[in-house]
């Protein structure tokens, strides 16, 4: 038992070093309605390297990136993780915007936090992103990086979305509302998700014009969203080799 315990100790004080060792500052900026986003700031090399604004899934925070991001930067990478207005908490990290977006009485649906997000991409781009800017979205906001990146050319030079789909029926909008959106980008993306969700996106993908998308689906089940990277996942180097072999197209020759 008492063997057990100091491994237990040692094991969570692995992780304790793993998230403090992460390199970032906690940062704040205005949406295009004024409200202040929150987001973690991964500045590890000059701001000409490559730069990707990260976007969490629902009930989510900027929390969902703290294992990804440091890989990102280990790859040559800049990164933001963005707390939108639709969200909770991940890791334990509450999401900030969300919780002032709730503060004022407002309730929300997943595309409102597209305000967020497009102020987020400028704010990175004008601020951190020199060279080339890459957009990432999980579960509804991989839907929502790739509809932005459609409706705004130039205004991103990658996507990549994990667990896509068309989640915006209920809320008002058309049965092919990404899809609309996909049909006009011009950009690499890359598209996966769990095994079984392929049918929810792959009209999206079809949609996309031109032969610079890919997209991957892991050898078994795989898992929702961003969260398919992280390592208690078996499956989750095979996602990572999908998406360094994506990235690497980015990255400095």
């Amino acid at each position: 038992m008492k063997r057990l315990s100091i491994l237990i100790i040692l094991v969570l004080g692995c992780v304790a070093f793993s998230f403090a060792s992460s390199s970032f500052k906690t940062i704040g900026f205005s949406s295009k309605d004024g409200l202040q986003v929150t987001a973690d700031l991964y500045l590890a090399h000059p701001t000409k390297a490559p730069f990707i604004v990260l976007f969490h899934q629902a009930r989510a925070s900027r929390g969902e990136y703290r294992m990804i991001a440091p890989e990102l930067n280990a790859l040559g990478f800049n990164a933001l993780a963005v707390d939108q207005r639709i969200g909770d908490s991940f890791n334990a990290i509450t999401n900030e915007t969300a919780n002032r977006f709730g503060a004022v009485g407002k309730s929300g649906a997943y595309v409102e936090a597209l305000p967020d997000m497009e102020a987020a991409i400028k704010y990175a781009r004008k601020n951190y992103a020199k060279g080339k800017l890459l957009i990432w979205g999980s579960s509804y906001s991989a839907s929502l990086v790739l509809k932005i990146a459609g409706d705004n050319p130039g205004l991103a030079d990658g996507v990549l979305a994990f667990s896509p789909g068309e989640y915006f029926g209920n809320l008002g909008k058309g049965p092919s509302y990404i899809s609309e959106s996909a049909r006009k980008i011009v950009v690499p993306v890359f598209i996966t998700s769990s095994h079984n969700e392929k049918s929810q996106w792959f009209s999206i993908f079809e949609s996309i014009p031109g032969e610079m998308k890919t997209y991957f689906l892991p050898p078994s089940d795989g898992a929702h969203g961003s969260s398919a990277l992280f390592e208690y996942y078996d499956t989750s180097q095979d996602y990572w080799k999908a998406v360094k072999d994506f990235l690497k197209q980015f990255l400095p020759s």
